[in-house]
């Protein structure tokens, strides 16, 4: 198996969220990753369009196998217990509490593999008053804080569809946690508990702004700072067919690069650097982009410091040029995958592939992950 993670074995409760995310992560790295469902897993507490996703389709399924196991059987939980005693990671996103039951908390498994690292991925976390509630992204990124500045102004928040508390918090965050704590079970031959919480991650991901905060640079009142489309020269802007730009001119040099190719006489328009006159310079730029095209503007733009690009949908990201180039996103069996990111040199990860129909049989796991 090709990655930096060739060797790392992982064990995975099936879940939601986050958790078929970070699964994701660690097998597109050469993690050999088996998941445990439960038998007839698609329930019909998932919603309806994840329940009309066939297996092929659902991309975070790459490059991992999964067993149907009852874990409130003895028998599934002996299984469970045997896979586990020869795992280097233990995943589960059950609601605290929830594992303990099942007698597959972080007791039983340390006790049986104390070098494993048991990674727990919730919302809220192992502790706390909203500990055991239960919510989805938007209520992570809202409990944050993170939320309350998603918005226009005067207008109400946003969320971010899931990919912040899910993908970035708990998934992104919740690899690098894992990732840690081998390290440091490589080197003290201990695992550990990893609390993966989504608000958690979310708070982290604001850290720059609490330093803006805390020198008066930024303020709590949503759609008036520099990058919550408070700025003019920070914002996304509709052009003549339709289309939209996408402006991040923040610097002077930059902004003024973006003000020299709008094609009109500039010489009075307001100082970039004066918040008063942000509304009356917002309609200049509208007014300019207003009179050509997305692509005209692309065209206008590319390979220049104003940062500007188009704005893209899925399938021309797909497409585009630049993208195309990187590889970023692949067509595989008419799904369209994202590529595995960051890029390692030496120990590039596996190719995305189509997951997996076949569900593999326990006794072809234990022989591959045969003790040594």
């Amino acid at each position: 198996m090709a990655g930096p993670l060739a060797g790392i074995r992982v064990l995975v409760l099936a879940g939601m969220g986050p958790v078929p995310y970070l699964a994701m992560l660690l097998a597109d790295y050469g993690a050999d990753v088996v998941t445990v469902e439960r038998p007839s897993h698609r329930s019909g507490r998932e919603l309806t369009q994840t329940r009309d996703l066939s297996r092929a389709q659902d991309v975070v399924r790459r490059g991992i196998s999964f067993v149907e196991l009852d874990l409130k059987s003895e028998e599934g939980r002996e299984i469970v217990l045997d896979l586990s005693s020869r795992a280097d990671v233990f995943m589960e996103g059950f609601r605290p509490g929830v594992a303990e039951r099942l007698g597959l908390g972080p007791e039983a498994i340390l006790e049986l593999t104390p070098r494993v690292v048991y990674a727990r991925v919730t919302g809220y976390g192992q502790s706390g008053p909203r500990s055991n509630d239960a919510g989805h992204d938007i209520n992570y990124v809202a409990q944050s804080g993170a939320l309350h500045a998603m918005a226009r102004a005067g207008e109400r928040p946003r969320p971010p569809i899931n990919l912040l508390g899910d993908y970035a918090a708990g998934g992104a965050l919740g690899g690098f946690g894992i990732v840690s704590a081998l390290l440091s079970a490589a080197r003290t031959g201990r695992g550990q508990v990893v609390d993966v919480a989504m608000v958690d991650g979310v708070a982290l991901l604001t850290a720059k702004l609490q330093g803006l905060r805390a020198a008066g640079l930024y303020s709590d009142e949503p759609g008036t700072n520099f990058l919550d489309s408070g700025a003019p020269f920070y914002d996304t802007y509709r052009c003549a067919d339709g289309g939209y730009i996408a402006v991040g001119a923040i610097e002077p040099d930059f902004y003024h690069e973006f003000i020299s190719r709008l094609d009109v006489d500039t010489a009075g328009w307001p100082r970039q650097s004066d918040q008063r006159t942000w509304p009356q310079l917002r309609e200049l730029i509208a007014a300019a982009v207003s009179q050509k095209s997305r692509d005209e503007w692309a065209s206008v733009f590319e390979n220049t410091d104003a940062c500007v690009t188009p704005v893209l949908s899925f399938d021309e990201a797909a497409e585009d040029a630049h993208n195309r180039a990187r590889g970023i996103y692949r067509s595989i069996d008419g799904v369209v995958h994202p590529a595995p990111a960051p890029r390692f040199s030496a120990t590039p990860a596996r190719p995305p592939s189509t997951p997996s129909d076949r569900a593999p049989a326990f006794e072809d796991v234990v022989r591959r992950w045969a003790k040594p």
